[in-house]
């Protein structure tokens, strides 16, 4: 079906799929070296699954400071960068699950405590940080002689990658077959930076470059990678679907329509051999998609949850949440309802790091309710398995959602999601009120504290009258499978079709 859509004939997918491909991921953190949220476990699921279906895959990230002070790497380069003056930088290599992995080394951007910002504040040289990274990932690839077939880039970061692969190399021999595909996480974040700020590189000094140009004053690296990239994916075919409309495009619908006939929306996977409640570490009793075990594995779990959490033990219904606090994830939404849902018997439990706003009042109304709702203002792994495991709910009321993760976390540790209807949400959630047979959670669809109110007292109802419904539907979900492998095929057949059109 991919390659239909793509507009391949039989002949050509015939021809491309016998040759496996050498593809280089550019990407600015992976899951197990440099993390901040989902962008890292796509990086390193998707990276491992190409790899076991034979592709030749290298991963390029910034040799950050986090990764230094903890990993043995072998330096395999020493170079500069032409035309940036004092970036003397060098290549590290490790290789993590079979991925080789390239790591930029450059102390002048990336030795510092963080990858993007601190205290809640970005660097305010990111845009040429990410320039120079953006330009060394393809520098390094006539030094290191490899030759790939597709650059693989990744939200703003590396959006210039393809700027410059289009631009800068189009009549450089070595790199005239390969082909850019983008992936977009998070159209929100575009990288927006002055022409100023940006006079490093040549193409830019006469302040007129029209591929990622926003106003006569600044350029948006987002922008340069969807107009330069040979390919464009959305990390959820609805999510690719809203990023067209005037609503959910993050101000970029034109670049996104211009680019119809090459953009498609790629459902993310789960990573299986991390988030499973038969296998996980984490968890004091682990449990498998039957009835009996279940039930009384999620029974102890909820009841370590209550007991780590500080709040009573009892059988009461468990909503959870574990997010990034920002506007978002729906916390404008949540929070307005907040009192009155904890006047129900229940409990709550969130944690996440963020903006200090949020922090502030989540920390206030978990004062005020504290034998009900529980928060931590932290991200901790092994907490956040607990949580998926000790719940009965998990919310998701997210303003909007490229794809999302923890709702298919959730959902193989038979907690059931509630979410709003956007994005990868709505493309892996099935909804009790639309389908009760199939039914994996509950879904509601106005941007509105009313409409996130009568879903959750929704799910309440039926938990409290219908415990036996309940479990059907924690079961129903359990056994759905959001497979990498099936992803990165898809990814695959994108890539060839890529190549096919400039053959």
């Amino acid at each position: 079906m991919f390659f239909k859509l793509f507009g391949l004939e039989d002949g050509e997918k015939t021809k491309l799929s016998k040759k496996n491909l050498s593809i280089l991921f550019a990407v600015s953190e992976v899951n197990g070296l440099a993390k901040s949220g989902g962008l890292a476990d796509f990086a390193k699921s998707l990276t491992e699954s190409l790899v076991k279906l034979g592709q030749d895959v290298r991963l390029v990230l910034p040799d950050y400071r986090k990764i230094v002070d903890n990993f043995n790497r072998e330096v395999v380069l020493s170079t500069r960068l032409e035309h940036w003056p004092h970036t003397a930088y060098s290549v590290a290599k490790l290789s993590m699950q079979g991925v080789p992995i390239y790591c930029i080394r450059c102390s002048k951007y990336f030795d510092r405590s963080d990858m993007y910002e601190e205290n809640n504040e970005a660097y305010t040289d990111n845009g040429e940080r990410f320039a120079f990274f953006s330009a060394a990932c393809l520098d390094i690839l006539p030094k290191l002689a490899f030759c790939p077939n597709i650059v693989h880039a990744n939200d703003w970061q590396t959006g210039f990658v393809a700027y410059f692969l289009k631009k800068r190399y189009a009549e450089t021999e070595y790199f005239q077959s390969m082909r850019c595909v983008i992936s977009i996480h998070n159209a929100a974040f575009k990288g927006m930076f002055t022409y100023e700020e940006l006079q490093y590189l040549p193409e830019f000094r006469l302040r007129c470059v029209p591929e990622a140009e926003i106003s006569s004053t600044h350029v948006t690296m987002l922008k340069a990678g969807i107009v330069c990239a040979d390919k464009i994916n959305a990390v959820s075919p609805t999510y690719a679907e809203e990023l067209k409309t005037e609503l959910g495009s993050h101000g970029m619908q034109n670049e996104f329509r211009s680019r119809s006939k090459d953009f498609i929306g790629i459902l993310n996977g789960c990573d299986y051999s991390v988030w499973n409640p038969e296998i996980d570490k984490y968890l004091p009793k682990n449990y498998r998609a039957t009835y009996q075990s279940m039930s009384f594995g999620k029974k102890v779990c909820k009841q370590a949850l209550q007991c780590e959490m500080g709040l009573p033990v009892k059988n009461v219904a468990m909503y959870g949440m574990v997010c990034r606090l920002t506007n978002q994830k729906g916390l404008h939404y949540l929070l307005p309802i907040l009192d009155n849902f904890l006047e129900f018997d229940v409990q709550l439990v969130i944690i996440g790091v963020g903006d200090p706003f949020w922090v502030d009042q989540l920390r206030t109304i978990s004062t005020l309710h504290c034998t009900k709702f529980a928060f931590l203002e932290i991200y901790d792994d092994r907490l956040a398995h607990l949580i998926e495991a000790g719940s009965d709910f998990f919310l998701m009321p997210s303003e909007f959602e490229p794809c999302g993760l923890n709702q298919m976390y959730s959902m193989a540790y038979g907690t059931l999601p509630i979410v709003r209807g956007v994005g990868g949400l709505k493309d892996s959630v099935k909804n009790y009120d639309s389908d009760s047979i199939e039914a994996t959670g509950f879904v509601f669809d106005k941007p509105s504290s009313e409409a996130l109110l009568v879903t959750i007292s929704r799910s309440l109802i039926l938990y409290i009258q219908n415990p036996k419904e309940i479990d059907r539907l924690k079961l129903n979900a359990m056994k759905q499978r959001f497979f990498w492998s099936d992803s990165a095929r898809k990814y695959i057949a994108m890539y060839r079709s890529a190549l096919s059109e400039s053959a």
